[in-house]
């Protein structure tokens, strides 16, 4: 093997790998939209995470590519059906023209499936289908080629590394207008226009989702090098470590500001922190130093929060999962600071100023915006006259999965656990409110006239109670001789009716907490044991701790023996 093959290997190699990182970042983008959006829509999520790349790939390679990157002029590439002409030309050094089709191919995906977020939860399906087809096949491309393709933006001077603007902006923007043009999910703001939190149904897997994309961003980014050799091999290994660097920095700020503004940190906001450093430095991660791209991060972080609360408060755009913060608003702020950060030795190389760049850094997300705007405009406002854009509001409140696609539940059978608490933590009782005062016990007879099957008398006692305190008061009624149990996991609220907590930093007014409902009968063991026994387990000295309900029961009957009363209550000796 000469050194012309060694090297067409080595950097084709490399392009594939990163293809298939890129290609990977569609299940992160579906597990953090199905996540931060509510259960009775993840099957949606996930057929329009799978479509959009089926879709596109077949766009991209029928006419995208060809306008994308051929030669016609500066500003339209051309039209090449099934894409057969010579592009030699374009081919970075030693990789291969199908190796570098496909990295193209899911750079596209990736573009259109930034939208499905910030539409989620309303939107019809066909109509997912038919924008997502647009984009893939002339919005993202025609810009494309003048970022990416030797267009007119490439001529200027415009440094968009691995697509802050040509892949993010474009995907937020369309996102954007789209969510506005939709309107907002159902109960999302009241009457007097106050938004109103709707939390998704698993921050676990809207963090998996986050992981995925962050271990993916490697090939995003570290693969635009495009090779592994003459230089190559270093300057991947600088883009690697700015990327995590923003990402963990922005990450970082947007945990400390929620911290301060909500007095808790919070989670999903903080999720799309590590995203937003991410998209920030997307741009210049090849031309910034250490320093500049945890400047960078730390940016991202502030804009991320600044404008996740402008969108929905101010603007009332309801985007469920951030995905207008995130792309659009750090896509281009990641853009523009590529032209603020860029280090001495990257300007000389590119033969610019500091303000030559700026100007076409700020002139590059200009005119990509400008363009995606009009034409995802014209699109969206095509489609809701026609096939019509938005689902019905019988289809929305019952969740898209089975009207759209017969799928009654994402998570048949599923029932959630009673969390596990090891048996020896125990909360001991402090503070100043009496036991007898923060755990009322409330009693409840039967009609007079009513007589059980025996003589002794049978209490049916009821507590709900914290999900945490269950594991320990299963094993203190056990203790004192209890022997059987239902236990139901149930929503309710005391004479407080819940309280206030910020999701995304909105308050969620939380007026029905869930807890655990835990049901015994006894006739042996004494009912003030056992009402004792809960108090002291239970109590902590705040407010829902729960309550103890006791009731007079007429009989009981154990249906395989046929015994009543007492006898129907007894174990097996």
């Amino acid at each position: 093997m000469d050194m012309t093959e060694l090297i067409s290997s080595i950097n084709t190699t490399w392009v594939l790998i990163a293809a298939a990182l890129v290609f990977f970042m569609q299940a992160g983008f579906a597990m953090v939209e199905a996540g931060f959006t509510r259960a009775k829509n993840s099957g949606n999520i996930i057929m329009k995470n799978l479509m959009d790349f089926c879709i596109g790939t077949p766009l991209f390679w029928l006419v995208g590519f060809g306008i994308m990157f051929g030669s016609s002029s500066g500003f339209f590439g051309g039209i090449d059906l099934f894409t057969r002409g010579d592009y030699s030309s374009i081919l970075p050094e030693g990789v291969t023209f199908f190796a570098y089709f496909i990295f193209q191919t899911v750079f596209c995906a990736t573009s259109a499936t930034i939208v499905s977020g910030a539409m989620a939860e309303r939107t019809k399906f066909s109509a997912y289908c038919i924008y997502s087809a647009i984009i893939s096949l002339i919005i993202y491309p025609l810009s494309g080629h003048w970022i990416w393709g030797g267009g007119w933006l490439s001529q200027l001077g415009f440094h968009d590394f691995a697509g802050s603007t040509a892949v993010h902006m474009v995907g937020g923007i369309c996102a954007f207008i789209g969510a506005k043009i939709l309107g907002p999910r159902i109960g999302k703001y009241d009457k007097n226009g106050n938004s109103k939190a709707i939390p998704g149904h698993s921050i676990p897997l809207g963090a998996l989702g986050c992981f995925i994309l962050w271990f993916c961003w490697f090939g995003f980014n570290g693969g635009s090098t495009v090779s592994m050799v003459n230089g190559g091999n270093e300057l991947a290994g600088k883009v690697f470590f700015n990327t995590n660097l923003s990402a963990a920095m922005a990450t970082v700020t947007v945990l400390i500001i929620t911290w301060v503004l909500y007095k808790k940190p919070d989670v999903s906001m903080t999720l799309n922190g590590s995203l937003a450093g991410l998209v920030a430095v997307t741009a210049g991660c090849d031309v910034v130093e250490p320093w500049a791209a945890a400047v960078i991060g730390i940016i991202a972080g502030f804009a991320l929060v600044a404008a996740v609360e402008f969108i929905d408060k101010k603007l009332k755009i309801d985007d469920p999962v951030g995905a207008c913060g995130v792309h659009m608003v750090c896509g281009s702020l990641g853009t523009i600071l590529t032209g603020v950060f860029c280090s001495a030795a990257s300007l000389e190389e590119m033969g610019m100023t500091r303000g030559e760049l700026l100007g076409a850094q700020f002139i590059g997300v200009i005119a990509t915006a400008v363009w995606t705007a009009v034409a995802i405009t014209i699109t969206f406002t095509i489609i809701k006259k026609t096939v019509g854009l938005r689902v019905t509001p019988e289809e929305e409140i019952q969740g898209l999965d089975l009207p759209e696609h017969g799928l009654v539940s994402a998570y048949a059978d599923f029932m959630p656990a009673i969390p596990q608490v090891d048996s020896f933590e125990r909360s001991e009782t402090t503070g100043a409110v009496p036991v007898d005062e923060a755990v009322p016990v409330q009693l409840k007879t039967a009609p007079a006239g009513v007589s059980a099957a025996s003589d002794t008398k049978i209490t049916k006692i009821e507590l709900i109670i914290k999900q945490e305190k269950f594991e320990a008061l299963k094993d203190a009624l056990m203790g004192i001789g209890i022997t059987g149990m239902t236990v139901t996991h149930v929503l309710g609220c005391g004479a407080q009716k819940g309280k206030p907590e910020y999701y995304r930093g909105v308050i969620q007014e939380i007026s029905l907490l869930p807890k655990v409902q835990v049901e015994v009968v006894v006739c042996k063991v004494p009912v003030r044991t056992v009402i004792e026994t809960a108090k002291k387990v239970l109590y902590t000295g705040h407010i829902g701790d729960g309550k103890i309900f006791v009731y007079d029961v007429e009989n009981a009957v154990k249906v395989r023996t046929g015994e009543e009363g007492f006898d129907a209550l007894q174990d097996i000796e």
